[in-house]
């Protein structure tokens, strides 16, 4: 299995897909949905048989690919997969089948026309997203984690809130250029890691050599440099992820674009960020990270209690939700530089439990904003006595959202947590204050929105469809498996996290004893 090219596969399949779209004679667009549903299936059927053929004690990297590309520059087109990755792989191949059911009709209507553009925009995400978890070599990923931001600014800007007042646009420009800053600062710190390398005898965007290189002391960067290097990166990975103050761009994206767009770029493309800070910052720049990491979780704090008091006051529900979403990163971000194998592992699995938690939350908002034409939480009120399965799986959601026990974000957010205060109390003890702060604004909102008596105009809004059942019930069976059987993702993730942890030579703090008193019986 590991000589055929499974990871090529992954992203060549959904971009096949996407440009068969776009080409296809105009009689044959009515299929395009279930064309790209099907592209879509095929990445997650070749996703899962990737998690199977997975040995979590064998080599780091496995179905390794790796072919010269431009040899005068080092570069290599080189994909592999850890557990790290693995996991994240699956998650965007379990989503994107489901955003295309849930967003079926998003681009119809008065955009008839476009609806073949939406889906291929859709797709194209996904396969970019898919090199840039697998990707061995530095420029490669550098491409295509700036190439993935022209797809979702067309989603934002083409498809979701009114173009009249011009905000969808306006939206779709502030996250091009926030994006776009932090990646021209990041090229500037790969050219300047190409350069270090040189030191090595000839320079090479190779991941895994620079790494092992550096483990092995044959490449010695300069501190200083490393600390600038390692901004270059973080600041790219913050803006994406995004870290507080950098997030600003994040909830007008999120209200203006689709559900279903909104949801592939905070529960996907999102993740590249955090991903990138614990695979590339934290592997390539060890000393830079220990000495940069007391700011670094600082901020995530700050984004964990600022996402969540913002999202209490919001009246639009899907600016609330997005502001969830600045909170939840700040947890993830915090496991990572934590620098321990329960913080990072926690922060891996809340990689993946945020995006099924935040889909099935924000799709099931959606479905009810389509049917009621506001997102005004003040419009809202005894929609269960209306809608009650879609008022209880929206509570599940929410719950899973305030990391309820029994649902996956528990798990990660309890590791974030534990493996912080070993090493951070004080910085653990702060982000508790957002578990208090969760329940009051999921528990508001959704007290506001479905219960109490039915407010004017909700008495005949539908309850969930077929279809949107088909959507939401995988999302709310996975959370409730990983919330009461998470070990077969973390027997994936931890050796990735334990080899991470050994690689730049860090190791978790030894436990306190009590001495005894001295006063035995």
């Amino acid at each position: 299995m590991s000589d055929f090219p499974w990871l090529t596969l992954l992203w060549a399949v959904p971009a096949g897909g996407a440009v068969l779209i776009l080409t296809l004679p105009p009689r044959m667009r009515p299929h395009v949905k279930w064309l790209a549903l099907g592209a879509s299936l095929v990445v997650l059927a070749i996703s899962v048989g990737l998690a199977v053929g997975f040995d979590p004690g064998g080599a780091q990297y496995q179905f390794v690919e790796s072919r010269s590309w431009i040899p005068a520059f080092g570069t290599k087109y080189a994909l592999g997969v850890d557990g790290i990755a693995l996991a994240l792989v699956v998650l965007t191949a379990v989503l994107l089948p489901l955003l295309l059911i849930a967003g079926w009709n998003d681009a119809d209507e008065d955009r008839r026309r476009a609806t073949h553009r939406y889906v291929a925009l859709m797709l194209l995400v996904e396969a970019m997203v898919m090199i840039s978890f697998t990707a061995l070599d530095i420029l490669l990923f550098y491409i295509f984690f700036e190439a993935m931001l022209i797809p979702m600014y067309f989603l934002i800007a083409g498809f979701g809130g009114p173009a009249e007042a011009g905000l969808r646009s306006r939206a779709a420009v502030k996250f091009l250029l926030y994006n776009l800053a932090g990646g021209l600062i990041m090229l500037a710190a790969v050219i300047g890691l190409y350069a270090a390398t040189t030191d090595m005898g000839s320079g090479t965007f190779d991941f895994r050599e620079i790494v092992a290189a550096i483990s092995s002391g044959s490449l010695d960067i300069d501190p200083t440099v490393a600390k600038a290097l390692f901004l270059g990166f973080m600041f790219a990975f913050a803006v994406k992820a995004p870290l507080w103050p950098l997030h600003t761009w994040l909830p007008d994206a999120a209200v203006q674009a689709t559900p279903a767009s909104a949801v592939l770029m905070m529960a996907v493309v999102d993740k590249v960020g955090t991903f990138a800070m614990l695979r590339y910052c934290v592997q390539l720049f060890p000393d830079a990270t220990r000495y940069f990491t007391p700011l670094v979780i600082t901020l995530a704090v700050i984004g964990i209690v600022y996402g969540a008091i913002l999202a209490i006051g919001q009246t639009d529900m899907m600016r609330l939700i997005a502001y969830t979403s600045i909170s939840h990163f700040g947890f993830i971000i915090l496991g990572i530089f934590a620098l321990t194998s329960q913080g990072q592992a926690g922060s891996t699995l809340y990689m993946v439990n945020h995006g099924i938690a935040t889909a099935a939350l924000m799709l099931i908002a959606g479905f009810l904003i389509t049917r009621r034409g506001t997102r005004n939480i003040a419009d809202y009120g005894g929609v269960q006595k209306v809608a009650p399965i879609m008022a209880g799986t929206f509570l599940v959601a929410g719950l899973a959202t305030l990391s309820l026990p029994g649902l996956g974000p528990f798990v990660s957010e309890f590791l974030v947590l534990i493996g912080t205060f070993t090493r951070y109390p004080v910085a653990a003890v702060c982000a508790t204050i957002a578990l208090v702060l969760a329940a009051i604004y999921v528990l508001w909102m959704y007290q506001r929105v479905m219960t109490g008596p039915v407010t004017a105009g909700n008495e005949k809004i539908p309850d969930l469809k077929r279809r949107e059942l088909a959507v939401v019930a995988p999302l709310i069976a996975l959370l409730l498996v990983l919330g009461i059987y998470p070990k077969p993702v973390m027997d994936v993730i931890d050796p990735a996290v334990g080899h991470t942890l050994t690689v730049i030579d860090q190791h978790d703090p030894a436990p306190a004893v009590a001495e005894p008193d001295g006063g035995g019986r």
